[in-house]
């Protein structure tokens, strides 16, 4: 089976591996965002999934909009590809290139559809606190993840997953649903199931606002902005911006889910929720670990955290290295 591939960040990586290394698929070329520049040198880099097609030997092309795009449209064609394989590519394809390749064009998504159509369903779904998701590989057409569903497969969130964990476990189980996809439309097995757009949530794009920390939410709706948004959610520590990228809730409802590293402080539970505080205050040192803080419901432990210029710092870390005593606040 002739395919082109469409995808660009780390998360498409592993379905391109999976395709190069199949003996039934044959990636004829790759269809990914131009090279941006990152980094403190401002260098211009190739996406995660350019390195591994050039690596390959492979036709790469990189339109600055593919819908636009007249080389690119004349080279989709005459590919006489059987279908197309799109993995978090980043552009919208025009229905003239939905109707190219044989078999469709089929899209791998973060998400069991319809929930969370959009382009940041990982991050959204873990900010929502969800305990399962998934992966949907479908039929596009030219709506926002709106095709026909072809094939699902389910994966549990645990407590302390954030965005990068469940992500790395997605793009694996995206891969190889993908090739039992591709292989059963091959068979011609199968139908395609309509989506129910009745039950259909959106997933935007994540904002700068997105990110700032309001201690008088709760301690779980904090902890998930904060797995969910990783490593970006921030707060103000001594008038300087400080990221949190790692923290958990305290109380009897996650106990079960919390290390055993942990059981200390919930034994301590009773005295420090007693404890009077604004939203923001440290109520207590968790030794060893990190500040525990009061929210507007709730006590959070903040167990990884990255000042500004510096790298990511245990908990633990952070208060010897600031003296942070308790009553100090997080704005």
């Amino acid at each position: 089976m002739k395919i082109v591939f469409f995808g660009t960040p780390d998360f498409a990586v592993p379905t391109l591996e999976k395709l190069l290394n199949h003996p039934d698929f044959e990636v004829i070329a790759v269809v990914t965002q131009p090279d941006k520049r990152r980094g403190r040198g401002n260098k211009l880099t190739p996406s995660p999934v350019k390195a591994v097609a050039t690596f390959a030997s492979l036709p790469v092309w990189q339109p600055q909009r593919v819908k636009k795009n007249a080389e690119t449209l004349t080279k989709l064609r005459g590919a006489d590809a059987d279908a197309f394989v799109v993995v978090a590519y980043g552009q919208i394809l025009s229905q003239k290139i939905l109707d190219i390749p044989k078999l469709g064009c089929i899209n791998v998504h973060g998400s069991i559809l319809p929930k969370y159509r959009g382009a940041a369903p990982i991050q959204w779904c873990l900010y929502n606190g969800e305990t399962e998701t998934g992966i949907t590989t479908m039929l596009m057409d030219e709506g926002m993840d709106t095709g026909a569903m072809l094939l699902t497969a389910t994966t549990p969130i645990g407590l302390l997953d954030n965005a990068q964990d469940l992500a790395k476990n997605l793009a694996i189980a995206g891969a190889d649903l993908l090739v039992e996809t591709l292989l059963k439309l091959k068979r011609q097995e199968g139908e395609p199931i309509p989506q129910d757009n009745s039950e259909a949530t959106y997933a935007p794009m994540i904002t700068k606002d997105d990110y700032r920390l309001d201690w008088s939410k709760s301690a779980i709706q904090l902890h998930n902005q904060i797995r969910g948004f990783y490593p970006d959610c921030v707060t103000t520590f001594r008038n300087q911006p400080l990221k949190i990228t790692a923290t958990a809730p305290l109380g009897s409802t996650y106990g079960y889910e919390l290390p055993l590293e942990m059981e200390a402080i919930q034994k301590k539970l009773p005295d420090l929720s007693a404890v009077s505080g604004n939203p923001g205050e440290v109520v207590g040192i968790a030794k060893g670990i990190g500040a525990i803080v009061k929210t507007g419901d709730g006590l959070l432990l903040l167990r990884e955290v990255q000042p500004a210029g510096k790298r990511p710092q245990s908990g633990w870390d952070f208060i010897n290295g600031t003296r942070l005593v308790v009553g100090e606040v997080f704005v």
